[in-house]
């Protein structure tokens, strides 16, 4: 337990240079802002790596017996989870988290303006149910809490970076709760017809994940926890 709890602060401690704008200007500033981003996503590998290896390390300590219901919250949660993550990073997005910034917001800003983050906190979320230890509500507890603070420091760090005006234009078509702004007519509903592409990666990536990649990566096999259920 003290391993993980180490590993644990380690990696939350890694993801507060990105939420310090200054720290992130002078590191940028000294290595250059693609050296930067290249050993920043090494370190962040690196820690989750280690957090997953800690967890499982760690002592079992169950605060509730799993249901057969359980099992089946991250499947049902997990293809929104994807979709938003790899529609995030990949489309342009000036307002959050993107591998693409650009200049305007890409149609996912249509459903809300913080994909990845909300993805995110949707993967720790979905994760609790079927995993009852204390290892597991402080890893997706401490990520979900995580991500929820992400949504008020990312906007002031758009706010900031964009400006007042160019902020509030950018954000006009977007929210951050996922479809209010297709609701309130605020982004239009044919801005979905471009998420295809972005949807089909997306489903191919959940079923790798599914039947090999979570056994691979993270060791567990989460059909077995399915049919078990």
């Amino acid at each position: 337990m003290i391993e993980f709890c180490i590993a644990l602060a380690a990696f939350l401690v890694a993801h507060l240079i990105p939420a310090s704008p200054g720290l992130r200007a002078g590191l940028i500033a000294h290595m250059g802002r693609t050296t930067y981003l290249v050993a920043y996503s090494m370190l962040s590998l690196a820690l989750l790596g280690w957090l997953i290896v800690a967890a499982r390390r760690a002592e079992t300590v169950w605060l509730w017996d799993p249901a057969p219901w359980q099992w089946h919250v991250p499947f049902i949660v997990m293809p929104i989870a994807a979709f938003l993550l790899v529609a995030g990073l990949t489309e342009p997005n000036p307002l959050s988290i993107s591998f693409h910034s650009g200049k305007t917001p890409g149609a996912i800003t249509a459903v809300t303006r913080h994909p990845a983050l909300w993805a995110f906190l949707l993967w720790a979320l979905a994760h609790i149910p079927p995993n009852g230890t204390l290892v597991a509500l402080l890893l997706f507890g401490t990520m979900a809490a995580f991500s929820l603070i992400g949504f008020v420091l990312l906007d002031a760090r758009a706010r900031k970076r964009l400006g007042p005006e160019r902020w509030r234009a950018l954000s006009a078509g977007t929210s951050v709760i996922p479809f209010a702004a297709l609701v309130a007519g605020k982004a239009p509903w044919s801005a979905l017809s471009r998420l295809v592409l972005p949807a089909l990666v997306a489903a191919a990536l959940y079923l790798w994940f599914v039947f090999q990649g979570h056994a691979l990566l993270i060791g567990v096999d989460p059909l077995a926890g399915l049919m078990t259920g």
